[in-house]
């Protein structure tokens, strides 16, 4: 993918990712755009994280996507460092998780977000948070708004595997 003369590849993430990750994520969080995650909760689900490395190296952008049941998931930690915002690089994110969970067969993501109008333009459309099963509120409370929800719940259909970009 290239991005703005610079080039930049979405791959699976590695345990080496895991402090770059970490900070993708702080920062965010920080800003009350994300629950923090710890050191801990990533290392055990490296396997569902995606990151985007600049041609130096430099971990700038991670999404990940969590399988909750059978067919449902959750596109989440999406975050890309502000200086290499607006350059596809989130949609290039979300686009390798749907690859993933459209290879294990599951069927619909939602996303929880306070940036709605991003995911709308990748195919996302907002729902009623209440429409969403409840067992996917369990990590709410760590939320720097809890009780008080501020996000938008949206959801979109996982692409069959033929419809979607190697």
């Amino acid at each position: 993918m290239a991005a703005t003369g610079q080039q930049v590849s979405v791959r699976a993430a590695r345990v080496g990712d895991v402090p770059a990750i970490h900070a993708l994520i702080r920062t965010h969080a920080e800003r009350g755009k994300m629950i923090l995650r710890t050191l801990d909760e990533l290392y055990a689900n490296i396997r569902e994280f995606h990151v985007a490395e600049s041609a130096e190296g430099e971990i700038v952008g991670c999404a990940a996507a969590h399988v909750f049941w059978n067919d449902l998931a959750e596109l989440k930690c999406l975050a890309v460092r502000d200086d290499w915002q607006g350059r596809g690089i989130g949609r290039a994110l979300c686009e390798a998780c749907l690859r993933d969970l459209a290879r294990l067969g599951v069927r619909q993501v939602f996303t929880l977000t306070n940036v709605p109008e991003f995911f709308e333009k990748i195919g996302y459309r907002r729902v009623d948070k209440n429409s969403l099963p409840r067992f996917i509120w369990g990590e709410c409370i760590r939320c720097p708004t809890f009780p008080i929800c501020n996000e938008e719940a949206l959801v979109r259909e996982v692409p069959c595997m033929e419809n979607l970009d190697p």
